[in-house]
C-alpha cells in the first residue's frame, strides 16, 4: 500500500499532512537549498545522455551558478527532433510514460513529454496535498477519507490529467468514477456523464475538472438538462430520496436547481487559464471555490493554492523554477540566441511579471524550458495563511499561443489561416482572450480595408467556421462544451496605420510599431480603440 494511503488508514493525519504538504512551512532559505541539490542531481543525468549534451551546447556545469551562466534557455523546437518520435535512448533516465498536450495547432498535433519513474512518484503526494488543500479549513486540517468518491472529469492519458488519476488510483484512497479502466476507454461527455450518474447513487466528495467543464455541468442542472439525462435512475431509491431533498433545498431558496443542492462537496480541484474568471460561478452552481493550480505537461506541478483559494505557492521538488523578467523575455522572443538574465525566486520582486523557465528534477527532459506563460508575483509571503514563500497568479501565455477553455491552443498561424479562408478583404488583426461578465472570450479586433464594411457577428460566424475546419479541439468546443468562445470588434479603416504613426512619433523601436497578433497587452488594445485624429 502507498505509504500515505497508509498513514491515512491508520489515522496519523498530522504525519500525512506533512508529508504531501510540509512544503508550504519552508523558509525562503530551505526553499533554495531543495532546489539547488535537485538540480545538482540533474545536472549529472544531462551531462551523461545526448539531449542533455546537446541542451547543455557541450558545457559540463559544476555548480548551478556555472548551469545558469553556460546553459542557453529552450523552447520545444529544441526537443522536437528527438520528443515527437519517443527517442529513449537519448533521454536522461528512460522515462516510464509518454505525456502529450495540445501541441501548437497547425504545426504539430501534441507535444510528446516523458515522464520519469521518480517525477511520476513524486506526483502522488502532490496529488493528496491537493486533496487536502482543496478541502481543509485550516493548516493540519484532514477531513478527507477512504473510499472518497472522486469524479474523473478531465482528459484521459496520455494527457497529463489522465496520468494525475491513474496515480491516484494506485494510490488506493478514492474511489474514481467512473472506475479508471472504464473511464479511460469511454470519450469525454460518456465519461462525464457516467461519474455524474454513478455520483447520483453513491454520492461525491471531490470534482476534478477544468473550470469551462464545471460551469457547463453546473448549468445543465439549472435549466433541468442534468436531471432529465438522469430520469431513467428515479426507480432507484437512494437516487430518487437524494433529488428529492435537493429540489426542496432549492426551491426553500427560490432558485434553479443546482448541483450544489445533490451533493455537498469536501473539494474541488480545477484546471485551465480562466480561474480567475470562473470561480465565483463554480462557488455559486457547486458550493465550493474551486482550487486553483498552475503548471503544465512539461513541468507536471509549479505551484497551488492553498486553504484560502487566493495565490499560489511554488513547488520546490519538481523543477528548478528560474524566473525572466518582461523585458527580458521581449528580446529573447526576437532573437533566441540572446542570453536573458533570469532570476530565482528569492530574487523575484512583488508586482512584477515574469516569464517561468523550468529545468525539470529527476531525470527529466527539460533544461531552462520556456513554456511560454507569464506569472505574477503577488507578493512575498501569504500573510493569511502564514507561508513564507513568494505568492504567484497565472498572468497570460506570451509566446503566440493563445489557449481556449483548456481543450485548444490557438497559434498566430491558425488564427491567420482562418481569416485568411473566410475570403474578407482586411487590413490587419489582433486577437486576445477577455472577460465579458462571467464568460471568457475569444476577441478578434480586424480592421477592413477601405470602403469594406463587416458585420461583426457575421464575421464572427465565418472565422469561427473556418477555425473548425483548422483545428478539431477548437471544434469540439460547441458540441461538448455549448462554448462558441469567438467575437468580434471592427476597427475603422485606419487603426494600424494610425496605431504605427503613434508608436514612430513616441520613439519606439521597429520591433513595437506594431502590436503583436496573438494576446496584444491591454495598453495596446487601448492604443488601437483611442479614436483616430
Amino acid at each position: 500500500m502507498d505509504v500515505a494511503a497508509e498513514l491515512l488508514k491508520q489515522g496519523k493525519t498530522r504525519e500525512l499532512w506533512d508529508r504531501c504538504c510540509g512544503f508550504i512551512d519552508l523558509n525562503m532559505e530551505q526553499f533554495m537549498t531543495i532546489q539547488r541539490r535537485l538540480l545538482l542531481e540533474q545536472i549529472e543525468f544531462l551531462k551523461n545522455c545526448e539531449l542533455g549534451k546537446r541542451l547543455m551546447r557541450g558545457a559540463e556545469p559544476r555548480s548551478v551558478e556555472e548551469f545558469r551562466q553556460q546553459v542557453p534557455v529552450t523552447a520545444y523546437s529544441d526537443y522536437a527532433p528527438y520528443l515527437l518520435d519517443k527517442r529513449e535512448d537519448v533521454l536522461p533516465v528512460k522515462p516510464i510514460l509518454w505525456q502529450c498536450t495540445s501541441g501548437r495547432s497547425g504545426e504539430y498535433p501534441h507535444k510528446w513529454v516523458p515522464i520519469t519513474r521518480r517525477m511520476y512518484d513524486e506526483m502522488g503526494d502532490l496529488m493528496i496535498a491537493l486533496s487536502l488543500f482543496a478541502s481543509c479549513e485550516d493548516r493540519g486540517d484532514v477531513v478527507i477519507e477512504e473510499h472518497d468518491k472522486v469524479i474523473y472529469g478531465v482528459a484521459p492519458p496520455p494527457y497529463v490529467s489522465g496520468s494525475y488519476f491513474r496515480k491516484i488510483a494506485e494510490i488506493g484512497i478514492n474511489d474514481i468514477l467512473p472506475p479508471i479502466e472504464e473511464a479511460e476507454k469511454m470519450g469525454f461527455e460518456e465519461r462525464i456523464e457516467q461519474g455524474f450518474k454513478l455520483g447520483l447513487s453513491e454520492g461525491i466528495d471531490v470534482v476534478s475538472a477544468i473550470n469551462s467543464v464545471l460551469v457547463a455541468i453546473g448549468e445543465r442542472f439549472g435549466q433541468g438538462s442534468g436531471i432529465k439525462r438522469a430520469a431513467a435512475l428515479l426507480k432507484q431509491p437512494k437516487i430518487l430520496l437524494r433529488l428529492l431533498r435537493a429540489v426542496a433545498k432549492s426551491k426553500l431558496a427560490g432558485r434553479p436547481l443546482l448541483p450544489r443542492d445533490i451533493w455537498s462537496l469536501k473539494g474541488i480541484i480545477a484546471g485551465g487559464t480562466d480561474n480567475i474568471i470562473y470561480r465565483e460561478k463554480i462557488k455559486y452552481l457547486w458550493g465550493r471555490y474551486p482550487l486553483d493550480t498552475y503548471g503544465g505537461t512539461e513541468c507536471l506541478l509549479t505551484a497551488t493554492q492553498t486553504w484560502d483559494y487566493d495565490t499560489m505557492t511554488f513547488i520546490p521538488h519538481l523543477n528548478f523554477l528560474e524566473f525572466m523578467p518582461e523585458s527580458e523575455w521581449n528580446s529573447w522572443l526576437m532573437d533566441k540566441t540572446y542570453r536573458p538574465e533570469l532570476l530565482l525566486l528569492d530574487e523575484v520582486q512583488a508586482g512584477e511579471n515574469y516569464a517561468v523557465v523550468i529545468t525539470n528534477f529527476f531525470g527529466g527532459a527539460f533544461v531552462r524550458y520556456f513554456p511560454g506563460d507569464a506569472i505574477r508575483i503577488m507578493s512575498l509571503r501569504n500573510e493569511r495563511c502564514n507561508i513564507n514563500i513568494p505568492q504567484m497568479l497565472f498572468d497570460s501565455r506570451i509566446d503566440g499561443i493563445i489557449d481556449v477553455a483548456g481543450f485548444t491552443r490557438l497559434t498566430e498561424k491558425v488564427v491567420w489561416q482562418a481569416i485568411e479562408n473566410s475570403r474578407l478583404a482586411y487590413q490587419d488583426w489582433a486577437i486576445r482572450k477577455e472577460s465579458s461578465g462571467e464568460k471568457t472570450v475569444l476577441r478578434l479586433y480586424i480592421e477592413p480595408k477601405q470602403d469594406i464594411e463587416f458585420n461583426e457577428n457575421q464575421v464572427a460566424d465565418i472565422i469561427h467556421e473556418q477555425l473548425k475546419s483548422l483545428d478539431k479541439d477548437y471544434a469540439s468546443l460547441e458540441p461538448m462544451l455549448s462554448l462558441k468562445p469567438l467575437k468580434v470588434t471592427v476597427l475603422p479603416h485606419g487603426t494600424f496605420q494610425t496605431y504605427i504613426a503613434r508608436q514612430q512619433a513616441a520613439g519606439a523601436d521597429l520591433a513595437h510599431l506594431k502590436p503583436p497578433h496573438v494576446n496584444p497587452t491591454e495598453e495596446q488594445i487601448g492604443k488601437l480603440l483611442t479614436p483616430q485624429t
